[in-house]
C-alpha cells in the first residue's frame, strides 16, 4: 500500500508509531521502519521526510534518528493504546452539550475527540437560530476543525501557543479568558486523584485551565482510567472544583469510589 492510496487515519497512524519507536530504539532504518509498518520502503522515507521538516527527529543515511532536542509528542501523533475507550468517552461527553450553551475545551486527545462528537452532533447542526453553540477553547486544534462549522461560533484565546500540546497560555490568554463565562467546562486532564484533584505536566497549561474551571458553572472532566489515582506536576484544580468525571469501565473501583464519596458523579462507560 502506498501513501497516496492510504487513508489519512493511516498516516497520523504511522507517524505515531514511528516515534513510538524511535524514542525507544534512539534510531530506525528504513528497512526495520517498513517492516514494522507493513508498509513500503518508498512510504517510510516519504514519513520520514515529514518528521525531520517537523523537526521531530532527524534524518540520516538510510535512516532516522531522536532530534538533538527535547519534545513532547504533539497531540495528533499521541497515541495512549485506548482509543475505542477514548472514543466512548468523547460520545459520552458530547452527549451532555445543550444548544445555546457556551462549552469550554482545553487541550488534549480527548478533549479534541469530544469537541469531534459535539461537532458531528446533527441535531445542533439542525436549523434554528445560530450560532447553536459557543466553544471557547485555549487548544488551536480545537478551534481550527471547528471554526468551519456554521453552526458554531468559535472563541480561541490568545497567547503564545506550545507546539508540544497546541494550547495557547500566558497573560493574553487570561486577559481573554477573565472576561468569559462558561456554561460547560469539558476538561483534559494528566492526573486525577481524591486527594490531589487534578493535574497536569506543564505549569502554564495548569494555570490558565485552573482559571478556565474557575469560569466555568459546571466541569466534566474527561480521563482515561489510568488517569484515575495518579498526580502530575501541576495542580489545576481541587476535587470539590468538578462536578462530573467520565472514564471507561476499566477505572480502578477504589479510585471510582473515592471520588463518589466526595460527591462528584462518576460516569462510567
Amino acid at each position: 500500500m502506498t501513501e497516496t492510496d492510504a487513508p489519512k487515519a493511516d498516516r497520523s497512524w504511522r507517524m505515531r508509531t514511528l516515534l513510538d519507536l524511535l524514542s525507544t530504539k534512539g534510531r530506525l532504518s528504513v528497512t526495520d521502519a517498513a517492516a514494522a509498518l507493513g508498509v513500503s520502503e518508498a512510504t517510510v522515507r516519504r514519513d520520514f521526510t515529514t518528521l525531520a521538516k517537523q523537526q521531530l527527529a532527524t534524518r540520516t543515511h538510510g535512516g532516522l534518528v531522536v532530534a538533538s532536542v527535547a519534545y513532547d509528542l504533539p497531540v495528533r501523533y499521541r497515541g495512549g493504546g485506548n482509543d475505542s475507550a477514548k472514543e466512548q468517552i468523547a460520545a459520552a461527553a458530547a452527549a451532555l452539550v445543550q444548544r445555546g450553551q457556551v462549552i469550554g475545551f482545553n487541550g488534549g486527545t480527548t478533549t479534541s475527540a469530544t469537541a469531534r462528537h459535539v461537532a458531528a452532533r446533527t441535531d445542533l447542526a439542525e436549523s434554528g437560530e445560530q450560532p447553536a453553540l459557543t466553544i471557547v477553547t485555549n487548544a488551536l486544534n480545537i478551534a481550527t476543525e471547528l471554526v468551519l462549522r456554521p453552526h458554531i461560533r468559535t472563541v480561541s484565546l490568545g497567547g503564545v501557543a506550545r507546539p508540544q500540546s497546541y494550547e495557547v497560555v500566558g497573560p493574553l490568554a487570561h486577559q481573554v479568558l477573565r472576561e468569559l463565562w462558561l456554561d460547560h467546562l469539558i476538561l483534559g486532564v494528566d492526573g486525577l486523584s481524591s486527594e490531589v484533584g487534578a493535574s497536569c505536566y506543564h505549569e502554564g497549561e495548569a494555570s490558565i485551565n485552573a482559571l478556565m474551571v474557575e469560569r466555568a458553572d459546571v466541569v466534566t472532566v474527561v480521563a482515561a482510567a489510568e488517569k484515575l489515582g495518579r498526580r502530575s506536576f501541576a495542580r489545576i484544580c481541587d476535587l470539590s472544583a468538578i462536578q462530573r468525571i467520565i472514564t471507561d469501565s476499566s477505572a480502578d473501583a477504589g479510585a471510582v469510589a473515592a471520588m463518589r464519596s466526595r460527591g462528584v458523579e462518576v460516569v462510567l462507560v
